[in-house]
């Protein structure tokens, strides 16, 4: 398949889940999520979810990080205009960050210290779908990708699906960085 047809197809299928559905769904995620055999390291890097896009809610798996390992910092995106492209750098976030709603309708940390992304040591990364190889598809706009190219090799990004991967994206290009794990209510797939 190709990334548009995805995207058409897995914002139908999202926008389509109960609220219940997706509560067990999270909880689901959460459980295969505590199944990585991964040390949770102290410097991850999370978002907020675009909620009228019925996206996964990360807030779980921050909260199980910092359970287990309470000397985390979280890192929020926060969109900027880049010298060719927009782009995203990363913010640290506390209790007392405050959170506006940017164009897109996503919440960013109004202001903070903004972090080198090679100093990330794990990405928790957005995404509509990701395929079998680790290829995911995103909302277009190659944010995450060009971030991502300035994280560290073994900087884990992790994306999180209600739905099972789809066999290829048959459109992937030299600039889309593919995660290492791809977690969906059912199963773990490391890549």
């Amino acid at each position: 398949m190709k990334k548009e047809d995805i995207r058409t197809l897995y914002k139908e299928k999202r926008a389509g889940l109960s609220l219940l559905l997706k509560e067990k769904m999270d909880d689901l995620l959460l459980i295969q999520f505590q199944q990585l055999k991964i040390d949770i390291p102290s410097l991850i890097m999370t978002y907020s979810p675009i909620k009228n896009l019925n996206e996964f809610d990360p807030q779980t798996i921050t909260d199980y990080c910092y359970f287990k390992n309470p000397g985390q910092q979280l890192f929020y995106p926060v969109m900027v205009e880049g010298k060719k492209h927009p782009e995203i750098i990363s913010v640290i976030v506390d209790d007392d960050t405050i959170f506006k709603t940017n164009k897109y309708g996503i919440e960013e940390p109004v202001d903070g210290i903004d972090m080198y992304p090679m100093e990330i040591d794990l990405v928790i990364v957005p995404l509509l779908c990701f395929d079998r190889r680790g290829d995911r598809v995103g909302y277009g706009k190659g944010y995450y990708d060009r971030f991502l190219k300035h994280c560290r090799k073994d900087c884990i990004k992790i994306g999180f699906s209600y739905f099972e991967p789809v066999d290829q994206v048959d459109d992937i290009n030299k600039f889309d960085i593919k995660l290492n794990y791809g977690i969906t209510p059912d199963a773990v797939y490391e890549f």
